[in-house]
């Protein structure tokens, strides 16, 4: 893509101001997910009698070529599109996942599901990257100078009933993405160390009681301590994966993992990448999505608009704990966690979600001249006619 410097339309305004090299690196990840399904979900559909062996890897197609057109779309948001966005896509994930409640379809002993003709749609996927948006513009509302909005109380509030939803279902692990992106913008808000604490308080009990509570949460706990206490079939051949795969893997289609774990191409993809490309393939993408991460938070220290860090710091926080969770748990570094690799796993509510909240950091961390001091100026990329007409 090429647009000349004087190009002052949306697609132009937006090459000359979004960050080039997050969006690389993001679009890199999408790259790697058309190999990886490529790799693991023939054996897979295979192995459970799927009518076409290569099912999964046309439908991740589809949602992969979604998400990257999604992701460029939300991008070309300004900021205050990006909080009416949120806020609209808030309130209908949040009634689609009550919804799970009564009308979900039960999978594994849990209600995340809504039943749609030709898929299956699990709406608190797209409550995460939403949330984190609201809950930034309430804190920020609430520490605006002169301001009378309960803003932090009001998102503690709405981050209660996400809670509690998330409990009815259960998804333990997405109620602890969610409690860490929430603990974190409370945090970087500079907000009352007794009530960070309170925050801090509250995923604590939360984390205990699921423990005590949820069977399955027990009994993650307890394999991970003791391998030998309960089945712990997949982290074991996973492990075996990569001692298989080595520096430099067995080669592209030459994996085993794939044919006998039951998740190879969904929560267990980073396996079978393990054995069929080595070590250095796996390290690449760890550093892309450190890159990520890293590369955002960068960009986010010289912001002085709250709204803009604390929303960017909560969607760089789910993305990364997103990948964090993934990885350990395959390498068994914490208790397994169905939770997919952003980009990389199969499944098209979790890519078409990541794609819509990094869209909206993209859209975020956009160079708005005015927005901070000697952007202009520090950006020698930046088209003379944007920074004389200002970018929004």
């Amino acid at each position: 893509m090429s647009f000349s410097r004087a190009d002052t339309s949306v697609l132009g305004r937006w090459w000359w101001t979004v960050d080039r090299w997050t969006l690389a690196a993001l679009l890199a990840l999408i790259a790697f997910g058309y190999v990886m399904m490529l790799a693991a979900s023939p054996a897979v559909a295979e192995r459970i009698g799927a009518s076409s062996r290569h099912m999964f890897f046309i439908k991740q197609v589809a949602y992969l070529a979604m998400a990257a057109g999604l992701m460029v779309a939300v991008s070309l948001l300004s900021v205050k599109g990006v909080r009416r966005f949120a806020l609209l896509g808030f309130a209908a994930a949040l009634l689609l996942t009550a919804a799970t409640l009564v009308i979900g379809v039960e999978i594994k002993g849990a209600r995340r599901w809504l039943p749609i003709p030709g898929l299956s749609l699990q709406p608190s996927e797209f409550l995460k990257p939403f949330f984190a948006v609201v809950a930034a513009w309430l804190i920020a509302e609430g520490k605006a100078p002169g301001s009378k909005v309960w803003g932090a109380s009001i998102a503690l509030g709405l981050f209660l009933m996400v809670a509690v939803i998330l409990k009815g279902q259960p998804d333990i692990g997405m109620l602890l993405v969610v409690s860490a992106v929430f603990f974190a913008q409370f945090f970087v808000a500079g907000m009352n160390l007794f009530l960070v604490g309170g925050v801090g308080g509250l995923g604590i009990a939360g984390a205990i009681g699921a423990y005590l509570i949820f069977p399955h949460v027990q009994s993650r706990v307890h394999r991970f301590l003791d391998p030998t206490s309960g089945d712990s079939y997949q982290v074991s051949v996973a492990l075996e994966a990569f001692a298989n795969g080595g520096l430099l893997g067995r080669g592209p289609g030459e994996g085993r993992v794939k044919n006998v774990l039951p998740d190879a191409h969904a929560d267990f993809v980073f396996a079978v990448a393990g054995e069929e490309f080595g070590m250095v393939v796996c390290m690449l993408i760890l550093a892309l999505f450190a890159f990520v991460v890293v590369r955002g938070l960068m960009r986010l220290l010289g912001e002085n608009d709250l709204f803009v860090m604390l929303a960017g710091t909560g969607l760089l926080t789910q993305f990364g704990l997103q990948a964090f969770v993934n990885m350990a748990s395959t390498l068994h570094l914490i208790p397994t966690k169905g939770m997919t690799l952003p980009f990389v796993s199969y499944g098209g509510s979790s890519v078409l979600a990541i794609a819509i909240g990094m869209g909206m950091l993209l859209a975020l961390t956009r160079r708005r001249v005015g927005a901070r001091a000697g952007d202009a100026a520090g950006d020698p990329g930046l088209p003379p006619a944007l920074a004389a007409g200002g970018v929004r």
